[in-house]
């Protein structure tokens, strides 16, 4: 749940780095999540309603998250408009995200070496 929380903390927050395991937290809770809310919206017969409220709502935390990953492997966060390419587009920006960090590099130190837990 930390890591969850932590990125709604920087929901636009652009720069910096972050590591795949806070991308990856955050993606499985938010996906978690709205499986909870769909199914909250299918039994009071609301339709959608309350996962696109939440979808909105977690919109620019994603982005920020996902460019702060894009950031770490030495990519810029522009990289996201890979998605906009389709099905290709998807899978190159996955590769990208799967990615291991890169040492420090223009957008900062490493997160590994300089998170202490």
């Amino acid at each position: 749940m930390h890591w969850y929380t932590s990125v709604l903390k920087k929901y636009v927050a652009f720069e910096g780095r972050a590591r795949r395991q806070e991308y990856w937290m955050f993606t499985l809770f938010n996906i978690i999540v709205s499986m909870v809310i769909a199914l909250v919206d299918y039994l009071i017969g609301t339709g959608s309603i309350l996962g696109m409220i939440y979808s909105l709502a977690v919109l620019l935390p994603s982005l920020s998250v996902t460019a702060r990953r894009l950031h770490d492997t030495g990519r810029s966060g522009w990289w996201i408009l890979l998605t906009f390419i389709p099905l290709i587009g998807a899978i190159i920006l996955l590769v990208f995200l799967c990615q291991d960090s890169q040492g420090d590099n223009k957008y900062g130190a490493n997160p590994k070496t300089s998170q202490s837990f």
